[in-house]
């Protein structure tokens, strides 16, 4: 098995969810008692989130970088960034480190097409849903994704940043995402483009496909590691 570096607590909850769903992917795989090998660097999110709200993406990438490039001395073959939007500085991290970066918008963008589905609703930070890096990377392999309105994202933005990434699960506010889905036309399935989406809503609250980047960017890892 290769090592695999996880660079997590972007939020904490959703590197949890990465923890579990690896640990269960290659124990369903190989049997009995295996488990992922895995390293982690886990950030104190608050400063990220400063320098994100700041637009100093230049800076969280410093972060990230510095600690992909421990990851790598440390032993990992291999590269995750456990959140969406800290994808923004991919090339900043990858350029840190002589091993590969498993990008999570290529998982998603695989997974979309595996599902019979080219047209996404993604559901996301403001930063994931309005800035050009995510959306284009899909778009080159095919995936032509669209975004709710002006206030449906600023309200999605708040609900995972004040809620979701503080583990705060509202029944009020999955009955907002479920209208926000429900008023989106066009869209063949939905992609859960932040981690920490998956917190709130389930494949089942939907009437389409849903593509959970945590787990298929999980899978992806997974795959890596017993390659």
């Amino acid at each position: 098995m290769r090592t695999v570096g996880l660079l997590g607590g972007m939020s904490a909850e959703s590197t949890t969810l990465y923890y579990q769903a690896m640990n269960r992917l290659v124990r369903e795989r190989l049997g009995g008692l295996h488990s992922i090998q895995l390293l982690m660097w886990s950030v104190d999110f608050a400063p990220i989130a400063r320098m994100q709200a700041d637009g100093d993406w230049q800076g969280a990438g410093e972060v990230l970088a510095r600690a992909a490039a421990k990851l790598e001395l440390a032993g990992a073959e291999a590269i995750m960034i456990g959140a969406n939007t800290m994808h923004l500085v991919a090339e900043q991290v990858q350029a840190a480190v002589s091993v590969p970066l498993i990008h999570i918008a290529d998982a998603t963008a695989d997974a979309v097409k595996a599902a019979g589905c080219s047209r996404p609703l993604l559901l996301a930070t403001r930063f994931t849903m309005e800035k050009p890096f995510y959306r284009e990377r899909l778009k080159a392999q095919g995936v032509e994704a669209s975004i709710p309105g002006d206030a449906e994202r600023e309200r999605l933005h708040a609900i995972i940043y004040d809620e979701l990434c503080q583990g705060v699960i509202s029944p009020a506010s999955k009955t907002e995402v479920l209208a926000m889905i429900a008023r989106a036309s066009g869209a063949d399935c939905v992609i859960f483009g932040c981690t920490e989406v998956g917190l709130l809503l389930s494949p089942d609250d939907l009437d389409r496909p849903v593509i959970d980047t945590a787990l298929v960017h999980a899978q992806a890892g997974v795959d890596f590691a017993l390659s």
